[in-house]
């Protein structure tokens, strides 16, 4: 089928190409015409402008948003219901927030456009092993694009999971758990670092791919991390989110759900951009206080005795 997409990035541009190589039809825009002329070398056709994309589709239209999340994805979406026609659809591909997506529903519908949120999970390597896609939306207009997502996903890896924002909600849980692994796989590598054994860490994380229990596709990225830099030393350890993570844990909130790993998963990459703490320091002070506690100066880091008077 014929298909417009908005948004050449890392994701968009490997969708793309797939979509090409699926046998679809793909009107490629991005505000950055180099990306542009890169999906048309692949096989896409190129456009300028979201109004050059929308007159180069044939009616009943389907255009697939991947662009960053919050207002990047609500202007293009204001900016599309302004060229779109009645029967056509938009499938938002990328991670917004569930609630976004349903008011984005109710904004479509208004106008007798169809919206589909599409939780997308993959990565930069989901051009070769597909891309794992939890739809939501109304049955029809999920029906109409499906060629589209049977192309982008392995066998098994795409469902129609729900009514308007179950897409979205579902990858906001599944980045959620990411979260969790995550961090139990970094806390479990720091103890074996730091042991008093020299462990090869590429070794440890090849060999539980295979029969271990906690064998994963993440260990697998880790085991390729490791076997390129066995010490992790051109790493910085600071750790973005997207948002997906406090989400997660707003929902367990509203849910009344006990969700301490995710919660603290989330807390840990909080901690890893900060240079200095300013609650460690809060404590460090309040040691020195009320038990003469040492504490390290800013200036050299050496322990200083407590000035507090002798009991």
């Amino acid at each position: 089928m014929q298909l417009g997409m908005v948004g050449l990035g890392r994701m968009g541009a490997n969708m793309t190409t797939r979509l090409e190589r699926g046998g679809h039809q793909v009107v490629a825009y991005d505000r950055d015409p180099a990306a542009v002329q890169r999906s048309a070398a692949d096989g896409a056709t190129g456009a300028s402008s979201l109004q050059e994309l929308v007159t180069k589709l044939q009616p009943p239209r389907a255009v697939w948003i991947m662009v960053p999340s919050g207002a990047p994805t609500d202007s293009t979406i204001t900016e599309l219901l302004t060229l779109l026609q009645p029967g056509d659809t938009i499938i938002d591909g990328g991670n917004s927030k569930w609630t976004d997506s349903k008011d984005r529903y109710a904004r479509c519908k208004a106008k007798n456009v169809a919206f589909v949120d599409a939780g997308t999970s993959g990565g930069v390597w989901g051009l070769a092993n597909g891309y794992c896609l939890m739809v939501g939306g109304d049955d029809d207009a999920v029906a109409r694009v499906e060629p589209v997502f049977l192309t982008l996903a392995p066998e098994g890896g795409y469902a129609h999971v729900g009514p308007s924002g179950a897409g979205h909600f579902s990858k906001m849980v599944h980045n959620g758990i990411e979260y969790g692994m995550l961090a139990a796989y970094g806390e479990g590598f720091e103890i074996l670092e730091k042991s008093e054994y020299t462990y090869d860490l590429h070794q440890l994380a090849s060999i539980w791919r295979y029969g271990s229990v906690v064998r994963s596709w993440l260990l697998e990225l880790l085991e390729l991390a490791l076997k390129a830099d066995p010490e992790l030393a051109k790493v910085r350890g600071w750790v973005a989110d997207s948002g997906e993570g406090r989400w997660t844990v707003e929902a367990a909130i509203a849910e009344d759900v006990p969700a301490p790993v995710i919660t603290m998963s989330l807390m840990s990459r909080f901690v890893s951009r900060q240079d200095e703490s300013f609650s460690a320091k809060v404590i460090a002070a309040l040691r020195n206080e009320f038990g003469g506690h040492a504490i390290k100066t800013e200036a050299d880091g050496k322990a200083v005795p407590s000035a507090a008077p002798a009991p």
